[in-house]
């Protein structure tokens, strides 16, 4: 069994899912099912952000669009770093959540998720990385998510806690596409 993985624009696909969920699990289900049938292909799709305990887990869902619609990732930061006013190190517990959704035509689903537990940070630092990496610390390695090289950021990611559990699911019997 082998799959052969492609862009939407390779495959030909148009358009943009409107992700109208309420959770990661549920936006990344909606793009892969709808993606699915469009292409009449397995599609992987995902959802991922930033949940901060301190803020009730936000931005959460709304983690692109948090400090408003036109908004860069600078003035995302930055309002999140307004929002974390006086808040004390110890409570300032975050993590990152990825949910990859892997679809088949027929709507059938299987998720694989990923997570990084750190801290949010009192300042940006590190040019690495894009979003809210720059504030994400990692205790462990005394460093941002934008300080680490993209090589440590591709195996500890929650993108790639959730990208690591793609090719068992892919071995499914139900994703495998010789059948």
């Amino acid at each position: 069994m082998s799959h052969q993985l492609v862009t939407l624009q390779q495959a030909g696909i148009t358009g943009v899912v409107e992700e109208t969920g309420r959770t990661f699990e549920e936006n990344a289900r909606l793009k892969a099912i709808t993606l699915a049938i469009r292409s009449n292909q397995i599609t992987l799709a995902d959802d991922s952000g930033l949940v901060v305990d301190a803020l009730g887990g936000e931005p959460g869902v709304m983690s692109a669009r948090y400090a408003g619609e036109k908004a860069t990732d600078v003035d995302r930061v930055n309002f999140l770093l307004g929002k974390m006013t006086g808040v004390p190190w110890e409570k300032r517990t975050a993590l990152f959540k990825c949910v990859i959704a892997i679809a088949t035509p027929a709507g059938d689903v299987a998720l694989c998720e990923g997570e990084c537990h750190g801290f949010i940070s009192l300042e940006p630092k590190g040019d690495n990385g894009f979003g809210y990496d720059p504030v994400f610390y990692f205790p462990e390695l005394g460093k941002t998510m934008a300080e680490l090289t993209p090589e440590v950021k591709g195996r500890i990611s929650h993108r790639a806690r959730a990208a690591m559990k793609v090719p068992e699911i892919l071995s499914q019997p139900l994703f495998n596409c010789s059948q």
